[in-house]
């Protein structure tokens, strides 16, 4: 999906759920949406204020809270970094394959992890409330290039 079908259907779900896409939102998701990995709060931050030079931190994660919140968005937080998300869902939980050689970050639906952690949960009394599942190791790219070396 290109950057503007993306933004296109991030306006859709905003409207739809009575959130407001401010210009701010929208430039930060714009530039996460360009992103080929994972991106950190103060990297969005300069890319930020090359266009708005008023731009504080605070400005930054309180947009990142909210496309956080809208489900836009998930914090990959071994790097403390952000990527856009593959499917815009508030609800669902994320499983994140990362290439500790070049960054690269890929988002994974995979039922029977999500329902494997939910049984163990269970078994343990515990209740899951937030769900990433953070997978370490190298992207094809790198295996390719570490394999030529």
């Amino acid at each position: 999906m290109t950057e503007s079908q993306l933004l296109k259907q991030a306006r859709a779900v905003c409207l739809e759920n009575g959130a407001r896409f401010t210009p701010v939102r929208e430039q930060v998701f714009s530039f996460l949406a360009a992103a080929p990995g994972a991106v950190g709060a103060y990297d969005l931050l300069n890319q930020l204020q090359a266009v708005d030079a008023k731009a504080k931190p605070p400005t930054i994660y309180r947009a990142l809270d909210f496309l956080i919140e809208q489900g836009f968005v998930h914090k990959v937080e071994s790097q403390n970094a952000y990527v856009l998300c593959s499917h815009f869902s508030k609800q669902h939980k994320a499983q994140l394959l990362i290439c500790d050689s070049c960054g690269f970050v890929k988002e994974i639906d995979n039922k029977t992890i999500h329902q494997a952690l939910l049984e163990a949960a269970d078994n343990n009394g515990f209740e899951i409330q937030k769900q990433t599942v953070e997978v370490h190791g190298l992207c094809s790219n790198c295996q390719s290039a570490a394999a030529d070396q």
